[in-house]
């Protein structure tokens, strides 16, 4: 029987593994103070960044980089904006 493929996110990578690597790789991050969002029903694993590096981030006060469609489909980065103020407005409905 093959085994089933996990999917891991870290660092903005898309990991596809083997399930018993996935899991410990997982287990590996949340053992070193990262948290760790996971779904093995799913299989599948979000590694976030270690506290250390948030609050460094956090000090920094330099938003990461991201990039995003505006209403005519045209993508805007963040970083094309650098040095000058942005308004960004962000809904959600849940």
């Amino acid at each position: 029987m093959a085994s089933q493929r996990f999917t891991v996110l870290d660092d903005g990578r898309v990991l596809e593994l083997e399930e018993a690597a996935g899991l410990a790789l997982a287990e590996r991050a949340r053992a070193a103070g990262r948290p760790v969002a996971l779904d093995a029903g799913e299989r599948a694993a979000y590694l976030g960044i270690a506290a250390r590096e948030r609050a460094r981030a956090l000090a920094a006060l330099e938003a990461p980089d991201f990039t995003l469609p505006d209403l005519d489909g045209r993508p805007h980065s963040l970083s094309a904006h650098r040095g000058r103020k942005v308004l960004l407005v962000a809904y959600a409905s849940w």
